[in-house]
């Protein structure tokens, strides 16, 4: 299979969750919170893995995986909450530079878990993620004295959690197939959700009767389904650090959708910082893909 497939897999996955911000800002405009949008978008998600499990599979479910599973899910509904208060005490721009954070912190998951120092490739790349991600995110002119200590923690929380979803699906489930992965860590993102969210809007039935169904439905789908499903398949073969940093793709989709969706502005610095952040995002790539082809040469060579 050709090197850049799995790698495309976890931009795929990552550009997925770039359109979820723009969807809860419209469920907001339509009334609802965001703690019940993130609600429906778990809920719905887990019903559409129970879909896909009964139409592809036609078996019963046999649990295996164990802690992998569970901190899967556990790590991906932790991010949406964290997420969410970070926003409730820093700008959204700025929140969004906290959560990229992840790309360095996976890749330093990564190091202790290989026992291994960071590439110079690695190294340049992160330099020009970050770099792009504040000219992205239009903070040079935000004034960060008013943010209190709490919107740093919360937002530090959200790299930390995410990078720890990435590091989760690292490890593969022998034997289980990837819809089956699906099924069983959003229910366990589900369960998470339920605890700590709105879950009186599934018992008293306002989810299947108003128009937050169809919202559940698209966070559900970009959210849950796409994004777990094709980081099951790409991250045990790509790896937590590539991963980290192909998931930058993540902030470029992110302020499209808001331009498209909600109908916000992006400067001429922001697109500079989009395009910053797509060269951080190929240099690893192009250097894999020169060290293979050298490989091959000495090979052909011998």
């Amino acid at each position: 299979m050709k090197f850049w497939f799995y790698p495309l897999l976890v931009i795929i996955a990552s550009s997925s969750y770039g359109i979820l911000s723009s969807i809860v800002k419209l469920a907001i405009k339509d009334g609802y919170t965001a703690s019940q949008a993130v609600t429906s978008q778990y809920t719905i998600g887990f019903l559409i893995a129970i879909l896909l499990f009964v139409i592809i599979q036609h078996k019963r479910p046999r649990f295996g995986g164990g802690w992998t599973l569970i901190l899967a899910g556990f790590f991906t509904a932790l991010t949406g909450i964290v997420y969410g208060k970070t926003v409730e005490y820093m700008p959204a721009s700025l929140a969004v530079v906290m959560l990229f954070q992840f790309t360095w912190i996976g890749m330093l998951f990564d190091c202790i878990a290989r026992r291994r120092y960071p590439k110079r490739v690695e190294v340049i790349s992160l330099i020009f993620l970050f770099s792009g991600t504040i000219f992205a995110a239009g903070i040079l002119n935000v004034d960060l004295s008013g943010i209190p200590w709490q919107g740093w923690a919360f937002g530090l929380a959200s790299a930390t959690s995410f990078a720890s979803f990435v590091m989760a699906n690292q490890k593969a489930v022998e034997g289980m197939d990837t819809t089956t992965r699906l099924l069983f860590t959003s229910f366990f993102a589900a369960i998470v959700i339920m605890c700590f969210q709105s879950p009186e809007i599934v018992w008293t039935g306002q989810l299947f009767t108003s128009s937050l169904l169809l919202y559940g439905l698209v966070l559900g789908l970009f959210g849950i389904i796409i994004p777990i499903y094709l980081f099951s398949i790409a991250v045990p073969k790509v790896g937590t650090a590539m991963t980290s940093i192909l998931s930058a793709m993540e902030l470029p989709v992110a302020m499209t959708a808001s331009v498209v969706l909600v109908g916000e502005h992006i400067t001429f610095i922001q697109i500079i910082g989009i395009f910053i952040i797509l060269i951080g995002m190929t240099l690893p790539s192009l250097a894999q893909r020169r060290v293979k082809r050298a490989l091959n040469k000495t090979s052909g060579l011998l």
